[in-house]
């Protein structure tokens, strides 16, 4: 996930723009300046018929592990990095398709699914379980699947507004929200990328999840580079059906795990994340939610230190 002041990429933004941050960002990439994480080489796994390239940092306490969102990679999570590291076991990666990593055309479907078992052959092979695992929008639908499919390698999971777009349908209102998504952004997008205009995909992608016309254009110049780096993963999962871009979520589902859960969202993300948020919490029965204020669907990088206090926070007792 990439954000930047008024912007927010990740495949579950809403309509409206977000609230931006008190202080706007400076860094080219949308990412907030932060400490330098340590130098670490980037290494690469070849786990469940990919290549994924990751960074682990530090020496000693529990593992956590840190999933990114659409548009994304590894390095979302710089500003996360050189905290975590000083009392955990820190691994970030790049998720199948998204850069560093090779763009292979494999026969597989971009969903959530298939990155939780990369993940869970990735775990393994650092022997890393069980972990913490943290993730931010499409990665934290990730982090869910893998504590369904995978409870043994997961001590907690922490949930920043995963875009479970099905638990919208609860409600007339949640639904029509959802509708408009499809009809607005997804859809337009897909038809673009269908057309192999990958620009004209990203663009409305972006200007329809900020509901900000035009936007897309004027981002600057390394900032637009940066969004279509990434083009051939968003072509991925504009492509991918519905059903399983964004397989549907149960509360009885929710009901069945068995580690803590954290839910996370952020003061100015679009309405329909707080209310999918709302329904993670209605069906796991949980107060356990935090609002990061003054930030955006990015909010480990538009409010890092107020993230990485709650986090650790929770981290220490879990």
């Amino acid at each position: 996930m990439r954000t930047i002041p008024l912007l927010c990429f990740a495949a579950a933004c809403g309509g409206a723009a977000p609230a931006p941050p008190p202080t706007p960002t400076a860094a080219p990439t949308g990412r907030q300046p932060a400490a330098a994480p340590p130098t670490i080489t980037l290494q690469s796994a070849r786990v469940n018929g990919t290549t994924l390239a990751y960074r682990l940092v530090g020496d000693t306490g529990t593992p956590v592990v840190f999933v990114h969102g659409s548009l994304g990679d590894f390095g979302d999570w710089d500003p996360q990095i050189a905290t975590f590291a000083q009392t955990h076991r820190v691994l970030v990666y790049s998720r199948r398709y998204h850069p560093p990593n090779p763009p292979e055309n494999d026969d597989q479907t971009y969903s959530p699914m298939l990155h939780a078992d990369d993940l869970a052959a990735l775990l393994l092979q650092l022997e890393l379980p069980p972990a913490h695992i943290v993730g931010g929008s499409y990665g934290a639908y990730i982090a869910l699947i893998l504590a369904f499919e995978h409870p043994e390698l997961v001590r907690s999971v922490v949930l920043g507004e995963p875009p479970i777009l099905p638990l919208l349908n609860r409600t007339p209102e949640g639904d029509a929200i959802r509708r408009d998504f499809y009809t607005t952004t997804l859809d337009p997008a897909r038809a673009a990328f269908v057309r192999g205009d990958s620009v004209g995909a990203l663009r409305v992608f972006v200007d329809g999840l900020n509901g900000v016309p035009g936007l897309f254009d004027r981002l600057p110049p390394p900032v637009r580079a940066d969004i279509l780096r990434h083009s051939f993963e968003m072509r991925r999962e504009m492509l991918a059906s519905r059903e399983q871009h964004y397989p549907p979520v149960a509360c009885r589902d929710l009901d069945r795990l068995r580690m803590p859960v954290l839910l996370l969202t952020a003061s100015g993300s679009a309405p329909r994340l707080h209310m999918i948020i709302d329904e993670l919490a209605r069906c796991l029965n949980t107060e356990t939610t935090v609002t990061i204020p003054n930030a955006n669907h990015g909010m480990n990088t538009t409010n890092p230190s107020y993230y990485n206090q709650v986090l650790l926070r929770y981290l220490a007792t879990h």
